[in-house]
């Protein structure tokens, strides 16, 4: 950024800097390397977003480092799902944490296996395949999200309500619905609501709601303030089931925080332990859980088991505590708005029956919609 380049730009660095509302020596000056990113990935974002809307960008390719790779991954997350788009990094390795990378987008990553400064035989190959891989998504993309909606619905699941989601899914293809289901592991909830920003969804069934768990206690698949809000926010229907709100995610067991030891927890996989949450930590859960809920405009049902939040969560397993249920469920019904239905349903997250009641839900509440 403070030598000349020999390069030609169609778009300069200083016609970046001014998309985000910067002059060139204002980011020269910002006084950081991270600062003067912050500045300029803005801009970036800008100019690419102008670009698509103006039908001039068919998809995006990012050679950098880790801060070019994090200027181009910022203006890729503003881009529609299906729009292709690429990094190519020698941060994209399996000591480094995607997540900046990818978000909650459709961004395909690449290892670069040297680093980019310069021509060599390695780099030419990996860039040439690179190139190919974005050429080649770009002429055989698939359809826009925008053409998804019609019919369909989006589903949150993780391994501990699958039996559940599967048949709500069976339900729902017998009933002509597309379900199109979302991993609730941090990022799958808020790439289901980016989606349903974007017209690609009719309706949610939020079936899996770990994830306002594990922002209530930190836990590792924390989202951001707006999980929830966002179907609401743009009017679609939704039903909602408090599927693994009895439990946060930690790391592996023997690198629990002493402080959750002494608690209820399951060990689900090499990297992955459940924590109980506590009565009163439920109750707060559930007052969460009804404010956001609270400021949809479009229908909501919440459906709520009660037997059982998750497969550990029933009698005899390792993370039954029907007292911290019934005060999850007790907080959420009394904190519910007048306007939202909310059904108690005598079975677990994961019987046949309760899922059958669920979509008989969803499919009377976008019924009703349609012709409201």
């Amino acid at each position: 950024m403070s030598e000349a380049s020999h390069a030609i730009a169609d778009v300069s660095r200083e016609q970046v800097a001014a998309a985000a509302g910067h002059r060139l020596d204002e980011v020269r000056n910002a006084g950081s390397r991270g600062r003067a990113v912050e500045m300029m990935r803005e801009g970036v974002r800008a100019v690419c977003m102008r670009l698509h809307s103006e039908g001039r960008l068919q998809g995006a390719l990012c050679l950098g480092g880790a801060e070019g790779a994090l200027l181009g991954a910022y203006a890729m997350h503003a881009l529609p799902l299906g729009v292709p788009k690429v990094i190519v990094s020698p941060s994209a390795s399996g000591r480094r944490a995607f997540g900046p990378f990818v978000g909650s987008s459709d961004v395909l990553v690449m290892h670069s296996v040297v680093d980019i400064l310069g021509l060599n035989p390695i780099a030419i190959s990996v860039f040439d395949n690179a190139a190919a891989a974005v050429v080649g998504m770009a002429t055989y993309a698939g359809r826009s999200p925008a053409g998804f909606g019609g019919r369909s619905v989006g589903v949150t699941m993780l391994g501990q309500t699958t039996p559940g989601v599967m048949h709500l899914r069976d339900v729902l293809e017998r009933s002509g619905w597309e379900p199109v289901i979302f991993h609730a592991n941090g990022v799958g909830g808020p790439a289901m609501e980016a989606l349903a920003r974007q017209g690609a969804l009719a309706g949610i069934v939020d079936y899996t709601l770990s994830e306002l768990a594990n922002s209530l206690m930190d836990g590792i698949h924390a989202t951001g303030p707006d999980r929830l809000t966002v179907a609401g926010e743009v009017g679609l229907p939704q039903v909602v089931v408090p599927g693994c709100v009895d439990f946060f995610n930690q790391g592996a067991p023997d690198t629990l925080p002493e402080k959750y030891r002494q608690r209820r927890s399951y060990y689900h996989n090499p990297v992955a332990t459940l924590v109980r949450l506590e009565p009163d930590e439920m109750a707060e859960l559930g007052r969460v859980i009804a404010k956001r809920l609270n400021s949809a405009r479009g229908p909501v049902s919440v459906v709520a088991p009660t037997r059982g939040f998750s497969l550990s969560d029933t009698e005899g397993n390792a993370l039954w505590f029907p007292e911290a249920d019934a005060a999850f469920l007790s907080s959420l019904e009394a904190g519910l708005r007048p306007g939202i239905t909310f059904e108690r349903v005598d079975a677990t997250v994961n019987d046949r029956a309760f899922a059958e009641v669920v979509a008989a839900r969803y499919l009377t509440i976008t019924k009703e919609h349609a012709h409201a």
